[in-house]
């Protein structure tokens, strides 16, 4: 006699995320008994949704400051889209010019940008002692839920807008960032010529042209980036060590991980075995234009990775097989 199905179906995996905020709901495999029998292989009756996905498969890949691919692309934003992003989030920098002595000089400045990227400062009178030369640059820096902290370099002419009109919308883009009231006068911008992008302050940087640079698009995800790697490493602790054990090809047991970064195309886990330190890139199954998506996205890689995890689904997809090290970090993240 054949036992209730009730009695034999799987444990749900509960959701990362309320179901309000799921695009598709996940519905629990149900597994039926059947009369014993050796080599019984159990297969999911409903193909899981992450495996419906525009890419042919979820692959991996690593972040590194090296020439990017048309492959890399695919999985990670372009260093003209990681630029446009830290000048979008970030609001102070060093600006380094030549003096009237012909001096190198950095000081810390305020900015915002405008749509294109264009840096406006607002300059203190004693600061803009500065020679004819205008060639400049500006430095800003961002930090990742204090594991990263990629950079990029303007490098471009500092300026002093001659028209009236130009100066009062730049005067309108920098009261609704900072909410004050300042000196029209006091206003410059950073003509942008060539910008040098650093994923962290060990690597290498890579350039990218100004007009790549005006073109591409801030990442949709920045404003919430750091709230959904932050809330998966305090309340999501165990899936995060599952996308590396289940998206990863690793030699090695983790013992910590830790999301520290998430946009449009994927996010990146920094892991340690022991004594060493890795960063791994893992991808979406389909790239996200805002956070419900990112977190149906978070939900659809647990489910299948907790059915990879089970046996319950075999992976049918390749797994990472390169992982940056990150030696002389060891002593913590």
């Amino acid at each position: 006699m054949i036992p209730s199905t009730n009695s034999l179906i799987s444990p749900p995996i509960p959701s990362i995320f309320p179901s309000s905020l799921s695009s598709k709901p996940f519905s629990v495999t149900t597994f039926f008994a059947l009369p014993p029998r050796k080599n019984t292989l159990f297969n999911p009756l409903k193909q899981n949704p992450c495996l419906k996905s525009p890419i042919n498969s979820p692959k991996c890949s690593v972040s590194v400051a090296q020439t990017i691919t048309p492959k890399d692309l695919q999985t990670k934003p372009s260093p003209a889209e990681v630029s446009r992003t830290i000048m979008e989030l970030s609001s102070v920098g060093t600006l380094s010019t030549l003096t009237q002595e012909g001096w190198p000089l950095g000081i810390g400045v305020r900015f915002v940008v405008d749509s294109e990227g264009t840096p406006i400062l607002c300059l203190n009178p004693r600061n803009r002692q500065f020679s004819m030369d205008r060639r400049s640059t500006l430095h800003v820096q961002l930090e990742q839920c204090g594991s990263r902290t990629p950079q990029c370099t303007l490098q471009g002419s500092l300026n002093k807008p001659d028209d009236r009109l130009v100066l009062k919308e730049l005067h309108a883009i920098w009261a609704k960032r900072f909410g004050e009231e300042v000196d029209e006068d006091l206003m410059y911008v950073v003509a942008v010529e060539q910008v040098l992008q650093m994923e962290d302050f060990w690597e290498d940087g890579i350039w990218v042209t100004s007009s790549k640079y005006i073109n591409a698009t801030p990442d949709p995800l920045r404003n919430c980036a750091e709230k959904l790697a932050t809330g998966m490493n305090a309340n999501h602790m165990e899936d995060v060590h599952r996308f590396c054990n289940v998206y990863v090809d690793l030699g090695f047991l983790v013992t910590e991980a830790k999301m520290i970064w998430v946009d449009r195309l994927g996010f990146d886990v920094r892991l340690r075995s022991q004594d060493d330190l890795y960063e791994v890139r893992i991808p979406f199954p389909r790239e996200v234009t805002d956070e419900k998506a990112a977190k149906s996205s978070f939900n659809c890689m647990s489910q299948l990775a907790w059915e990879v995890e089970k046996n319950y689904t075999a992976p049918e997809f390749e797994k990472v097989k390169h992982l940056k090290e990150i030696g002389h970090l060891r002593a913590s993240y």
